[in-house]
């Protein structure tokens, strides 16, 4: 066998430790994915509620503003 040529043993253990590093690193890929998820889904979560918040806050100074106006203009 020359230098150039590669045991068939040799060349499957080695395709077999770079599948075997393959699978480990989509397994931990999919793990990162999974709890990216569940923090996105969190944050939107948080955001909707952080909005629905600044709505009523908005609707609330508005309805201030407005009677500070009108209680100006009764004056």
């Amino acid at each position: 066998m020359s230098q150039t040529e590669k045991d068939p043993y040799t060349e499957l253990a080695s395709l077999e430790a770079k599948l075997d590093t393959l699978i480990a690193q989509y397994n931990q890929m999919k793990s990162e994915n999974k709890s990216l998820k569940v923090k996105q889904d969190a944050l939107v979560k948080e955001k909707a509620k952080l909005l629905e918040k600044t709505t009523l806050a908005k609707a609330r100074v508005e309805a201030m503003i407005a009677r500070l106006k009108a209680m100006e203009h009764d004056s």
